[in-house]
């Protein structure tokens, strides 16, 4: 990916007005719009003390079922670090638990508590009620087509 960056340094250029637009930005207008989501989701979720990390981490192991914290990670898309506070905090609070895999008895296999899809099922409609803000301006098709065209740039 460094080859993409690899042209002319900005300390190797000219100085001249910037042709960059910041509001013209991919990457800028992403982040204000992922701010955007976020602040609608604190507020459609609040009081149920869940944040957007652990919301995720919480929609996918609900998906799978049970999970290492490792394969956990890699499914709700957050770095090593990130998840382990994540599940922490989410073992501390009782919302997912710990137990020796079966198979393997030196591996931990993590599992969503009745306790957790109960606030699981709330927070997927604070995050519905988001999503739905968030997009209300698009028309259906329109909504369709940014979230393919978001899954494509996500994907790489």
């Amino acid at each position: 990916m460094s080859e993409i960056c690899d042209e002319a340094s900005p300390l190797q250029q000219p100085r001249t007005r910037a042709a960059y637009r910041l509001d013209a930005s991919a990457g800028h207008l992403l982040r204000r719009a992922h701010q955007r989501y976020q602040s609608l989701f604190q507020e459609c979720s609040a009081g149920l003390g869940v944040t957007g990390p652990q919301f995720a981490t919480l929609v996918r192991l609900s998906e799978l079922g049970r999970a290492t914290q490792n394969h956990l990670g890699r499914a709700a898309a957050m770095d090593s670090a990130t998840v382990q506070g994540v599940v922490r905090r989410l073992i501390e609070r009782g919302l997912i638990c710990t137990s020796a895999d079966p198979m393997d008895r030196r591996m931990r296999v993590l599992t969503i508590t009745p306790e957790g899809e109960a606030l699981l099922r709330e927070a997927q409609a604070a995050g519905q009620r988001a999503n739905e803000a968030l997009t209300a301006a698009l028309s259906a098709e329109e909504r369709a087509s940014l979230l393919e065209m978001l899954r494509r740039l996500s994907e790489g």
